[in-house]
């Protein structure tokens, strides 16, 4: 039999590690929201390929998406708190289930879940505020199919929240007259609610902040554009003289403040099943045009360099699912005893976004041209995917965040109970009740060595332990002082390397919670390792890398274990993705 018809008898399989609308039932999930993310999936399958495409590349406002969204009561039930649901027991913030709807928006386009996760922004500093008439106008707003904007950044300042220049002149009847321009506002167009961050005019200081709401369709707010050329509708928008009544201020002085950094740790943690679904869409299309693409009498999945970038790009991709699905479970059980999630929140921000690039990248190379063309899924993908690790907050921002913790969990633990996995239907109630935004280095962790002891029987796994452990030599003997910590090119090395053991710890504790496949934790592991050197040798090359950091450098250099009979193993579920899922055309 000809080699072609081997490769066209190849049956293909599910990937029970991958998202796939083909055969998704969320059963771990209560009834009501099985019912209505497996709607979510039927609902764009319905639509097609081919109009799902159009709306993108037309720009078309997402106005059939939210009609859905509004009819199914979707967002008033995964976005609502039990404290402000009127005893409705299906209404929650359950993070747990977000994250599923992250995914499945994620893989339909972009677009659509930023609506979404705008939404989630807007209501962070409602929920946290002690209005209870804002609150039931949230409510009331998110019953009726509304969408929610977070009016924070500035034409002039970005999301420097010190230097806001919307201005609050009080009215002398306990609220205020705004004047101020808001910049990069997702929702603007259309937001029923639109908490808006701003300065009082007659206090100094950080007691003058106040976070409140407005309406966009109020006179005296000014639409003035989209800047972005997308369906995403990115506002620009002017108040003039608006009035902003007492039940409209839902925070005033520090508090505002804290509201806007505690809305900002709930939303950023999106980004990555969003890209997670991103990845899981193009990978399908990937694999299936590569396995089916012939060139010089052999399938393009048969060359050596090929099966090596999509095994990457696979192992890479479960990495991400199984980092981000564990730190669910640190926000879900999250409370003021136990802030490990404020690591772990960057780190899905930062980390697991820019493995979604990389998974992007490893694919584009094997399908070149293909992921250019206009009927692709992955022509959007490629673009998309960008954006992620540049929302709320870029890499460098949140890279040098999570260095605030490097000391506490490498080298300082402190004994915790397991956190189980969490996909039980609670009420995450803690998000809005984080309290002051600070204190990040007094926050203490358990024993990241616990999760790499248990696989210490997988080759790469030690390997990479090895260099985890060099890491914790690195800064007891080598460390950048203060002089040199101002150097953030070079500390952003150093954070780089801290990232990987961090991002390593939750795969790890995930795969033992579900039994994953220790191929794949060993080829995962391999590529691990190759980044960690990868990193060390950009730390030996900086400027101001001193002798001892330079010799470090050099000698945490590892090389993978490598097993071709392994390695074809995990190659043998990568060629199984070709046809596995095929959307409606």
């Amino acid at each position: 039999m000809a080699l072609r018809d081997l490769h066209e008898r190849r049956t293909p399989m599910t990937d029970p590690l991958l998202f796939n609308p083909h055969t998704y039932d969320p059963a771990h999930f209560d009834p009501e929201t099985r019912r209505l993310l497996r709607a979510t999936v039927d609902w764009f399958e319905q639509r097609g390929k081919r109009a799902l495409n159009e709306d993108y590349r037309s720009r078309a406002w997402l106005g059939d998406f939210l009609a859905f969204a509004a009819k199914e009561g979707l967002f008033a039930t995964f976005l609502t708190p039990a404290a402000a649901a009127g005893g409705q027991q299906d209404k929650r913030w359950d993070t747990a289930r977000i994250a599923a709807l992250n995914e499945i928006l994620g893989f339909y386009g972009l677009d659509y879940w930023y609506a979404w996760q705008v939404t989630i922004l807007g209501l962070g500093p409602v929920w946290q505020s002690g209005n209870a008439d804002a609150r039931a106008r949230a409510a009331e707003l998110l019953a009726q199919g509304e969408v929610m904007a977070f009016g924070l950044s500035e034409k002039a300042h970005g999301a420097d929240i010190y230097s806001t220049d919307m201005l609050l002149e009080p009215d002398g009847r306990g609220g205020f007259r705004a004047t101020g321009s808001k910049y990069y506002i997702g929702n603007g167009n259309a937001a029923g609610l639109v908490s808006v961050f701003g300065r009082r005019t007659d206090v100094e200081g950080p007691d003058g902040y106040v976070f409140f709401a407005a309406d966009s369709r109020h006179p005296a707010y000014h639409l003035v554009q989209n800047v972005v050329d997308s369906s995403k509708y990115v506002s620009e928008f002017r108040l003039e003289d608006y009035p902003v009544a007492p039940e409209d201020v839902l925070h005033i002085g520090r508090a505002a403040f804290d509201a806007a950094l505690n809305t900002v740790n709930v939303g950023k943690f999106n980004l990555c099943t969003a890209s997670i679904g991103i990845c899981e869409h193009a990978m399908y299309e990937a694999v299936t045009h590569a396995s089916n693409r012939i060139l010089y009498g052999r399938p393009v999945t048969a060359f050596p360099h090929v099966r090596r970038e999509l095994t990457d790009a696979y192992v890479r991709l479960v990495g991400m699912k199984l980092f981000s699905d564990r730190a669910v479970d640190y926000f879900r059980s999250a409370g003021p005893d136990d802030r490990r999630y404020l690591l772990f929140n960057p780190m899905t921000k930062m980390k697991v976004t820019t493995e979604g690039e990389k998974v992007i990248d490893l694919m584009w190379d094997v399908i070149a041209a293909k992921g250019f063309e206009k009927d692709t899924y992955f022509a959007q993908a490629a673009v998309e995917i960008r954006s992620l690790p540049k929302l709320e907050g870029t890499v460098h921002v949140n890279l040098a965040l999570i260095l605030k913790f490097l000391r506490n969990h490498l080298l300082d633990p402190a004994p915790y109970e397991p956190v189980p996995s969490r996909l039980d239907a609670a009420d995450d109630a803690f998000l809005f009740r984080q309290g002051p935004a600070r204190g990040l280095g007094s926050v203490r962790f358990h024993d990241w060595r616990t999760a790499y002891d248990a696989y210490a029987h997988v080759p790469n796994v030690a390997r990479f332990r090895e260099q985890a452990d060099a890491l914790c030599d690195f800064v007891t003997t080598a460390a950048p002082g203060e002089e040199q910590s101002r150097d953030l090119d070079l500390v952003l090395s150093v954070g780089q390397l801290f990232a990987l053991v961090v991002h390593g710890q939750l795969i790890l504790e995930q795969a033992r919670l579900t039994g994953l496949d220790e191929d794949v934790l060993d080829e995962l592991f391999a590529v691990l390792v190759r980044d960690f050197s990868a990193h060390a040798v950009e730390l030996h090359g900086k400027d101001s890398a001193t002798g001892p950091q330079q010799q470090w450098a050099l000698a945490a250099v590892r090389r993978p274990v490598t097993d071709e009979a392994r390695s074809a193993r995990v190659w043998a579920r990568v060629e199984a993705l070709s046809g596995a899922y095929e959307p409606a055309p």
